[in-house]
């Protein structure tokens, strides 16, 4: 799936004047020379929310993503690049994983930053394995900080790799090749997580913030407490959940949450994680369009691509009258 199979028409824009550029009309299909910017990469899997027993249907969230985004403006010069989907259509979800890896390494090797779109949060080993392996023999000394936004540590142990495992199957992956683990959460639910799980998370040196305490007043000293981690990283991979938001704002996901992290928090640490300037990598998952309402979630997860694609806005200035 790519945008040339999602383009639609926007009969709002006829008869209009000026700027009527969308994301739909600066995305291309990945050239065999492109080099910089942002690529975009479908993850069109649900095997490992199966595996873990959740709702399955993560596998069309690409498109899904992928069609809202599409109708988004578009506010000055901008290209973006779509490398199109990888999927899991026969259950071997290491495969699935394997590919995306590789489609990730293919771009970074490019000077592309990947922008992956789930699918599972299965999708989380794949990107990081990409990511691993772009950086070779350098990855170990590479101060990677691994940001999760998540009602879930997702380090579980089973006996196949699942939703639940990818942050553990990284750990297992930094410790194979050298790589000091550096994993920080935000959104973790202390009703949806297990003591073993808060007692794992503790042996890997995991900081997190719990759900409750991500609330208006403690958001500056949350902000402070990201900056210090983002001056003392190499490079930064960005993993949103969107099961971090409330079930309310976002139920197109498997495990919708009962209190969940605003929005408008979740946009911050994004916000600054790109301002940091050290960004290489960053996936959406567990958009899942069966179990959404009137799109909504979708439009959240394109929002929050929006952002990580670092599309320009750069609007006129607000008259007397707004």
């Amino acid at each position: 799936m790519s945008f040339i199979d999602v383009t639609v028409g926007l009969p709002a824009d006829q008869g209009e004047d000026g700027l009527i550029l969308r994301v739909k009309d600066v995305v291309r299909p990945l050239p065999p020379d492109a080099s910089g910017g942002a690529g975009l990469i479908g993850f069109a899997c649900d095997e490992g929310v199966r595996r873990n027993h959740g709702r399955p249907g993560a596998a069309q969230g690409p498109s899904a993503i992928r069609q809202m985004l599409a109708r988004l403006p578009v506010h000055g010069a901008a290209v973006i690049h779509d490398a199109g989907d990888v999927a899991c259509t026969d259950g071997d979800l290491e495969a699935a994983q394997a590919q995306l890896a590789g489609r990730v390494t293919a771009l970074l090797d490019r000077g592309i930053r990947p922008v992956v779109l789930g699918g599972g949060h299965e999708v989380a080993y794949g990107s990081f394995l990409g990511l691993a392996d772009h950086l070779r023999d350098g990855f170990p000394a590479k101060r990677l900080l691994v940001i999760n936004l998540d009602a879930h540590f997702d380090l579980r142990r089973a006996s196949r790799p699942n939703s639940g495992t990818p942050f553990r199957q990284i750990a297992e992956l930094c410790e194979a090749r050298g790589a000091e683990f550096r994993y920080l959460c935000f959104g973790i639910s202390a009703l949806a997580n297990t003591t073993a799980l808060f007692e794992r998370a503790r042996r890997l040196g995991v900081e997190y913030w719990l759900d409750e305490q991500m609330r208006a007043g403690n958001m500056p000293a949350l902000l402070a407490a990201l900056a210090q981690h983002l001056d003392a990283a190499d490079a930064i991979y960005l993993s949103i959940d969107l099961d971090v938001l409330p079930g309310w704002v976002a139920p197109g996901v498997s495990a919708p949450a009962a209190r969940g992290v605003a929005l408008e928090f979740v946009e911050d640490i994004v916000d600054a994680v790109i301002a940091s300037g050290k960004l290489v990598l960053a996936d959406i998952a567990e958009m899942n369009p069966a179990l959404d309402r009137d799109g909504q979630t979708a439009r959240i997860a394109a929002r929050l691509a929006y952002r990580l694609l670092e599309l320009p806005i750069s609007l006129p200035a607000a008259t007397a009258n707004g």
